[in-house]
Order: C-alpha cells, then structure tokens, then sequence
C-alpha cells in the first residue's frame, strides 16, 4: 500500500501545480488583456482646434460605435490639433508615431496628410478631407489600388471649384469681378486659383482677383485692398487659414457688402452667403469603415481611395437679407440645406 502511495501524492502534486500553473497564466492573460495599452489606438491628426473639429470628430465616434468600437473601452484615440499653423503638424505626426498608434486619420487635406506621411511607411493613414488629386499628390498608386499606407477619401474639393462659380453666379447675376483669398502655402488652393477658377470664369464671363492671405494678421491688410477694387462677390477656398478665421473672413465680407461663396460648410454657419461641396460629415463617417476593415487585417495598400457621392448646397438667407439680395428661386430649390431668419438650418 505504501508503494501506491507514492505515486498517487506525486500525481496529486502535480495536478495541483499544473492547476495553479494554468490559473496563473489565466490571470496573467486577463490583465494582459484589460491593460489600456493593449487597446487599439487611433491617432487623429486634425488641422483645427477642437472646437472647430468637433461635430467631424463626433461623426467618427459615432460611427465608430456602431461597429462596435466604443472610445475608452476597447479603441482609444489620440487626439492632436495643428490649430490651423502649418508648422505643427509635422511635429504632431511625429508624435503619434513615437506612441506607436495603430492607425493615424489624417483629417483636413494636404496639410496633415503630407506630414503624416512623412512621419511613418508603416503606419496605416486613413485621409479624409478636401485636397488635391491623392494620385497627383503621391499619396497613392491609383484610387482603386493605393499600394502604400496612405488610403481614406479624397473630397475633390479643388475640382468642384468650376461648380461653385457657376452656382454663385447664379445665384448673384449681377457678378462680374471675384476676389479669392487663398493661402499660397496650401497646394489645392494654389492649383484651384491658378488652373481651376481661370477656365471656369471665362467660360461664365467673370474676372478672378486672388488675394494670398498667409496668416490672419494678413486678412485686414487684405481686405482694406480689396475694398479699392470694388469687386461684387469673394471666393474662399477650402484651407486650415480661412478655416480658423471664419469668423473674420465673414465680418469683412459683411462688412464690405460682399457677397461669398465658401467650399466649407462651417464658413456659412458662421454668416458667409453659399457654400459647395461634399457633405463632411458623411465623409468623416466613412473613417470608421476604414479602421474597422485595417484593425482587422486589411492593409491599406490594398482599400480603394473612395470618392464622395453626397454633395450639398447651402445657403443663408439671414446674409441675403443684410445685403439686400435675393436669392432666386431657382437656386433655392437646389440647396440641401437654408439657414433661415427663424434661426437654425432647415430643410
């Protein structure tokens, strides 16, 4: 008896150990797991501030969510803003490439997109916003086959410069000479002010006067010399500059009785006439399909560039009537979205 005793404690032993063993690694595996770390984090490049960057930062969290990626439970994103100033975002992208996030959303053109690319080969980047062809920019191959890390939604805002003219002048038909600010610092608004607008107003009999605006101590300087010129609309193409000066940007416009037409939607929230272009937030939702499929395997190299299929129209009827415009009724029927006297965006 004694002899069978032996065996069966040693065999009882090491039960005990290989359970405890495999309890451990369990408990080790679960703490593991539930380290923040170990998450995936997304690192968003913004050429905002936050609070000009929000409603578009929200979209994606919201549609991150509906894929069941919830902010602070199992994704974190890492969030960094150039605030409109050009420098900053080469040192922001470095940054998120030293803490090592999984994916970088590049949102907000050429700005951000360039320095993010600059900063990794590796990284996945997911770019969203306007800008100029991705193709012609380097940033990819060819919209259906990127071949590198870069791949996201290219808004084609550039292109549907033409568009916007031919809307403004309909909607204004009294129209004849246009001042454009643009950043020179910015190539889209560059190659739209210098290619796109030319063709598109001689073809509608207008005279384009670009003003380069650099920095926002430049917008009074600017418009004091715009005033001698007397032009009958202004023209403000998407950049981080006219962006964050908005506000500024409308005052003068208003001021000097002149009529806009903005490629962002934000500059006519703020009190500028018209705006063209793809619906943000409809774009900035898509970033979400695209974190989704690279987290699980995809690679961005091999995710189609996607083009914007929602476009809208805007206009304000409260900066009609402080100039005294009408707009047609033609031109109004059109529009997606009318901020109306009553206060708040209908329709």
């Amino acid at each position: 008896m004694r002899q069978q005793a032996i065996p069966i404690k040693k065999t009882i032993k090491k039960i005990s150990f290989l359970a405890v063993a495999a309890m451990f690694f369990a408990v080790y595996a679960i703490a593991e797991a539930q380290q923040p770390g170990k998450i995936p984090r997304i690192g968003y490049l913004s050429a905002l501030d936050p609070a000009r960057e929000s409603a578009r930062s929200e979209s994606i969290r919201l549609a991150l969510r509906e894929r069941g990626y919830i902010e602070g439970q199992n994704i974190a994103i890492e969030y960094r803003y150039s605030e409109g100033k050009l420098d900053r975002p080469p040192e922001l992208a470095a940054e998120l490439v030293r803490l090592k996030v999984d994916i970088i959303a590049a949102a907000g053109g050429d700005s951000v997109i360039r320095p993010a690319k600059n900063a990794t080969k590796t990284i996945p980047i997911v770019m969203v916003g306007g800008g100029i062809d991705p193709v012609a920019a380097g940033y990819v191959e060819s919209l259906a086959r990127p071949g590198g890390n870069v791949t996201g939604i290219t808004n084609i805002s550039v292109e549907l410069g033409g568009k916007r003219l031919e809307l403004f002048k309909e909607a204004v038909p009294k129209l004849a000479r246009v001042a454009v600010l643009y950043d020179p610092a910015i190539p889209a608004s560059v190659r739209e002010v210098k290619e796109v607008l030319p063709v598109a107003a001689r073809a509608l009999g207008l005279t384009i006067q670009p003003w380069e605006v650099r920095a926002a101590d430049d917008i009074a300087r600017v418009f004091a010399a715009i005033s001698k010129q007397r032009p009958d609309g202004l023209y403000v193409p998407a950049s981080p500059q006219t962006r964050t000066n908005e506000k500024q940007i409308v005052g003068f416009a208003l001021k000097s009785r002149l009529p806009s037409m903005c490629a962002q939607r934000q500059v006519v929230d703020a009190g500028g006439l018209m705006s063209y272009g793809a619906d943000s937030v409809d774009s900035y939702r898509r970033v979400a399909y695209y974190v989704d499929k690279i987290l699980k395997g995809a690679k961005p190299a091999d995710l189609p560039v996607e083009q914007p299929t929602k476009f809208e129209l805007m206009i304000n009827l409260k900066t009609a009537k402080a100039l005294n415009l009408t707009i047609p009724q033609s031109v109004l029927y059109r529009a997606d979205r009318v901020i109306k006297e009553s206060a708040g965006i209908n329709r």
